[in-house]
């Protein structure tokens, strides 16, 4: 029985590699689309039909292409560290909240944060490995930016978390079902999609792959199967944000087709910023992190909190309140009986 459950676990994992593949392959396709009409051009629509075997034909071109190497690099470091990113993020996907018995997480938000911290270090390591000045300076950027709004969604969980008692992302679905949590934190929604943006280094907060500035950041010296695992890796966590983003504010059931609709227009959203908004200033970026965002978040936190605690309070008033009837009804009934044995005895 065990062997079984083993092996039906890892055929449901690798599917599950599968789908994200094609599912990051088809949302580059969907942002490069709606880049070009953003730009009043046509996009992709050569390769199949209107395009849609473009990006397993960039992917084909990728892995082919020469492999070179940095010189003076880190040589196994620097070989590693792609792996080691694409590993972590398929490693996050399994907290996704399911509902089909693949996995279930009690602790799937812990485990969330947990593996998005250490993100920050195939980032670091890959500029650091790679000895070029453009790519150390990349990856310390994307840690200090990573790093500054990773405690933004860190705080935004855990107000949720006060709310829905527990750490399991599919109780997200249950609480839902008559309001959206959006409607009670639109702020806070607000909040969590700016931070969302730095967390993955999307434009207008792309410094970690400043073009203008770094020349391509931190991935620079990779080619090839290195850039392509970069750029897998990459893309995977972005959806994997926008698919958190519509759990935890929109709710939905991942067995409905309603559910995607709306994780596509999330996507939508996420893209236009991407085709109008110019890049932010860094020390802007930092300073709107901490500055403003911070104590934002933590003011939405103490309400939860005391909102939490109001409701406990009025519970515990409630039941010795009727404790407290109880025994004085009790205690009336008493007197009034020994009263009138009293009186019959006279």
């Amino acid at each position: 029985m065990i062997i079984i459950d083993f092996i039906i676990i890892l055929i449901g994992s690798l599917v599950l590699v599968i789908c994200v593949m094609v599912g990051v392959a088809f949302l580059t396709l969907f942002e490069r689309k709606i880049l070009g009409y953003v730009q009043i051009r046509k996009g992709p629509n050569k390769v199949g039909f209107i395009g849609l075997l473009q990006p397993f034909s960039d992917a084909v071109k990728l892995f082919v292409k020469e492999q070179t190497y940095p010189s003076l690099s880190n040589f196994l470091v620097y070989y590693l560290c792609p792996i080691f990113s694409l590993f972590l993020i398929l490693f996050i996907w399994m907290c996704v909240p399911y509902l089909i018995k693949l996995y279930s997480f009690n602790l799937g938000v812990l485990f969330f944060l947990a593996c998005t911290s250490l993100g920050v270090y195939s980032v670091i390591v890959a500029g650091w490995s790679s000895n070029s000045a453009y790519a150390l300076l990349g990856g310390l950027r994307s840690v200090a930016q990573t790093i500054s709004y990773e405690v933004r969604l860190a705080l935004i969980f855990i107000s949720f978390i006060f709310l829905i008692g527990n750490f399991n992302l599919c109780l997200f679905y249950i609480k839902q079902e008559y309001i959206w949590f959006f409607l009670l934190g639109v702020p806070l929604s607000y909040v969590w999609f700016i931070s969302s943006l730095a967390e993955t280094n999307r434009t207008p907060f792309d410094f970690a792959e400043g073009e203008s500035e770094l020349v391509s950041g931190f991935n620079i010296e990779y080619s090839r199967g290195g850039f392509a695992l970069i750029f897998l890796a990459e893309y995977a966590r972005i959806l994997f944000i926008r698919i958190i983003f519509s759990v935890i504010f929109i709710g939905g059931d991942m067995l409905s087709i309603f559910f995607y609709v709306k994780l596509v227009l999330i996507s939508f959203l996420f893209v236009w910023v991407r085709g109008t908004i110019p890049r932010f200033r860094y020390d802007k970026l930092i300073y709107l992190a901490w500055k403003s965002y911070l104590t934002f978040s933590l003011l939405f936190l103490i309400l939860f909190i005391s909102i939490k605690l109001l409701i406990f309070i009025c519970l515990i008033w409630l039941i010795f309140s009727k404790k407290l009837i109880k025994i004085l009804f009790l205690s009336y009934v008493f007197k009034t009986y020994a009263l009138s044995s009293s009186l019959t005895i006279q």
